[in-house]
Order: structure tokens, then C-alpha cells, then sequence
């Protein structure tokens, strides 16, 4: 089917939201059993741990690590929250800058001033985003950021999404003293699909949706490791307890060209399936032969692929024996583990 569609649905149980645009399953968002990112508690500083450059924290959800150390007494109570999904039997990672985020603003309290996305480029319509931002942050202190999807938005939604930011920024700072608690529940795939997923989409929430239009098939399909490239290549991307390992392979091209298609190829294709498999953490490529003139071209084709992402990924560069690194936030739970009994 041609066009994109957002499909607001359940699977086992979990509730679930599927991005489809002309046919291929572009991103998939589900409920996990951990605390989900966004999450904002109030949390109480245990023993600091110098040797890891921050200290843990005790919050309503166990054990939260923050990567900071001064001015933080143990027994102190701090407001912070969630950033990503911990490590397998590690401490919930936390910071203390808070963001409160919707689908047309951001307001940041350790961050004063206005600001307007710099893909809105239109000075008549920035100048109108700036107006219904000082009327809505006028007498606070803190920050705000609109964010790019303003520039299709109807001003009165802008204004009540700023309005209703600032309201629960204001309830949750206002609440800094007692025990462990949970301030603000982090959102779920049906909220962060209308949140993020911003571009015009048909809306589909009818029961069996997934199944009807084609998820069920493509989440099938993230079983396997391998993943087939145009120009007849294969990508490989498995787990591992340390890392991830993505080879790439050229299949039956065995032209001079061949590996340098396949990586390009890989480039392409790469963040879109680290995306649906919920994969993060230190990546490790593979890569098929090619001349070490096209790696500058390789990189720039990658970075532009995965600018977009809204996950933070660092490029670390080429290894002595010519893999190529990244490292990735862990934004989301390895699909395979949400869903293990789905996919088993």
C-alpha cells in the first residue's frame, strides 16, 4: 500500500505502534516491562562511586545511576530522569536536566530562553512561533524549544501544547522534598507515535490492524540476523553479550565494485534496522572490500542516514583492521526480548 500509515494496535498483550510507509515497516514502538524513558522521579543519593565518575541513586523502580558527583550529599533528595534502558542487570541510567517534551514543544528548565527549530526557516512564521512563545512562557524562568512540526501546526494547538508542558514542567519542580517517588510517567508507543511521528499519515486503530496490514509479517521477518541488500548483497546484523556484530556481504556480484555497493548499500539500510530491532550500545561492521578512498564517502552516506534518527549515535571510526565502530544509545529494548514470545 502506497503512503504512510501510523497503526495504533496491541501485540500479546503489549500495547504497540507501527509506522508503514508504501508497504515496509519503517519503525515499530511496543511496551516494555522497565521504567520507560522520560520517566521523572523523585530520588534519594545513596554512596557515591568515585571511580565511576557518579553515584547511585534510590528510586520507586530500584537502583538509578547519575553520571555526577558534586554538590550531592548522600541522603539528598533529586529530581531526575530516565535517559534510556539499562544495561542487562545494571542500574537505570538518569540525569537531572529534565526535558519535558510533546509533539510541538519542549520545555527545558535548566535551559532559559526561546527557541525555534532551525528547520523552520520562514521569518514571517518564526516571528509568529516567537509571539505565541512569549505569551505562553511569559513569567517563567524556564526554557522552551519548538520544534520543527510547528510549521504545519494551527497556532491554537502550539499554544495549548506549550501551555500543558509548562503546567507539568511547574508540578514536577514544584515537588523536590520526600521519598522516592514517581513525578511523571514517561510515554507509551500510542502517545510517542503522535508525538514523533509528526509527518501527514493515516491513522489506523482498528483491532487485528497489525495483522491485517502486514506488521505481524515484518516483525517475522526481524527473526533473522541476515537481511537482503539491493544489488544482491546481505547484511548481517546479530547481538552478542559484548557487542553487536553487523557483516556485510556481497553476495554473487563479484565485480570490482562489488563492496563498495554492498557498504553503501549497508549505509542506507543500517539505521532503519537497528531502529526496528531495538539495538543499541557498541556496534562493530564488518564491511566488504573496498578501496580506502570511498571510507570518506562510506561515513558521509551513514552520518546522513542517521541524522535524522533522533538517537544519539557517535561514529567512532575505522579499527586497525579496518572494521568500522559506532557507539548508540540504548533509546529502546532489543525487540527480541519485548517480544520473545511473539517472535518465538
Amino acid at each position: 500500500m502506497k503512503g504512510r500509515q501510523i497503526i495504533l494496535d496491541h501485540i500479546h498483550g503489549r500495547e504497540a505502534a507501527a509506522l508503514m510507509v508504501d508497504g515496509k515497516l519503517e519503525d515499530f514502538l511496543v511496551e516494555a516491562d522497565a521504567p520507560r524513558p522520560g520517566t521523572i522521579y523523585r530520588a534519594t543519593a545513596l554512596k557515591p562511586m568515585k571511580g565511576q565518575g557518579g553515584l547511585f541513586l534510590s528510586t520507586p523502580d530500584g537502583s538509578a545511576f547519575l553520571r555526577q558527583i558534586k554538590g550531592i550529599a548522600p541522603g539528598d533528595a533529586l529530581t531526575v530522569q530516565v535517559t534510556g534502558y539499562a544495561d542487562e542487570s545494571k542500574a537505570l541510567p538518569v540525569t537531572t536536566k529534565l526535558l519535558f517534551k510533546s509533539r510541538y514543544a519542549i520545555v527545558t528548565p535548566d535551559a532559559p530562553g526561546l527557541n525555534i527549530s532551525r528547520q523552520i526557516r520562514d521569518d514571517d512564521l518564526r516571528d509568529e512561533l516567537m509571539l505565541i512563545a512569549k505569551d505562553e512562557m511569559q513569567g517563567s524562568e524556564m526554557g522552551l524549544i519548538l520544534r520543527s512540526s510547528c510549521a504545519e501546526a494551527d497556532g491554537e494547538d502550539i499554544a495549548e501544547d506549550v501551555a500543558a508542558m509548562r503546567a507539568l514542567a511547574e508540578t514536577v519542580i514544584g515537588d523536590e522534598s520526600g521519598t522516592p517517588e514517581t513525578l511523571s510517567e514517561g510515554d507509551g508507543p500510542h502517545v510517542l507515535a503522535w508525538r514523533d511521528w509528526v509527518e501527514p499519515a493515516e491513522v489506523v486503530t482498528e483491532p487485528r490492524s497489525f495483522e491485517t496490514h502486514g506488521v505481524l509479517d515484518a516483525l517475522e521477518a526481524l527473526k533473522e540476523p541476515a537481511v537482503r541488500l539491493p544489488g544482491g548483497g546481505t547484511l548481517y546484523v546479530e547481538p552478542t553479550r559484548a557487542f553487536v556484530s553487523v557483516d556485510v556481504n556481497t553476495g554473487n556480484d563479484s565485480s570490482f565494485a562489488a563492496g563498495t555497493k554492498a557498504n553503501f548499500a549497508c549505509a542506507k539500510e543500517l539505521p532503519r534496522q537497528l531502529r526496528l530491532r531495538g539495538l543499541g550500545g557498541q556496534i562493530v561492521l564488518d564491511l566488504a572490500p573496498m578501496p580506502k578512498k570511498d571510507r570518506r564517502g562510506f561515513e558521509a552516506s551513514l552520518r546522513a542516514q542517521l541524522k535524522n534518527e533522533g538517537i544519539d549515535t557517535v561514529l567512532a571510526g575505522w579499527t586497525p583492521l579496518g572494521n568500522y565502530e559506532l557507539q548508540r544509545k540504548r533509546a529502546r529494548l532489543p525487540l527480541i526480548e519485548v517480544l520473545s514470545e511473539v517472535l518465538a
